[in-house]
């Protein structure tokens, strides 16, 4: 069940509170493979799963940029924002990708709110640290300090 804020002042309160994980989402080769036609990277290690079987993960594995992208929708999952005009992805401050994830593993994400700080606007700036979990994996897949803005 998501976290529900209602407004600029409703998501200042949310500074420091820990969102929790989504549901588990199945990373597919199909997934994979419409990702690399997006964005013109087909790497075998991504997109060739029998020469991946002999590559150095032993399988093909998701794109990092795919697992990063993925956020979003999962984020959807964690918080609802009503009650302003518009929302923005500002950046993000630091991205790494500790494990690749296997195609056919399942992920999930953990948010936790860092900060929610008044800016220019009639808006808001939020920092979070997103975790993307690998099930099974003793490593996270990703971690992400975002950077959104939220207008009235």
């Amino acid at each position: 069940m998501p976290t529900t804020a209602h407004g600029l002042d409703e998501l200042k309160s949310l500074a420091g509170t820990d969102l929790g994980r989504t549901d588990w989402r199945e990373i597919t080769q199909d997934r994979v493979n419409t990702f690399a036609d997006a964005t013109d990277d087909h790497q075998w290690i991504h997109t060739d799963p029998e020469r991946a079987k002999a590559g150095p993960f032993g399988g093909p594995i998701a794109h990092g940029y795919l697992t990063l992208s993925l956020i979003i929708p999962l984020f959807n999952e964690l918080l609802e924002i009503d009650g302003i005009a518009m929302s923005v992805n500002y950046g993000l401050e630091k991205v790494r990708f500790p494990s690749p994830v296997p195609v056919g593993a399942k992920i999930r994400l953990h948010g936790v709110v860092d900060s929610v700080e008044d800016v220019k606007g009639d808006g808001v700036q939020m920092r979070l640290t997103f975790t993307v979990e690998a099930e099974g994996s003793a490593k996270p897949a990703c971690v992400a300090q975002a950077v959104y803005r939220h207008y009235a």
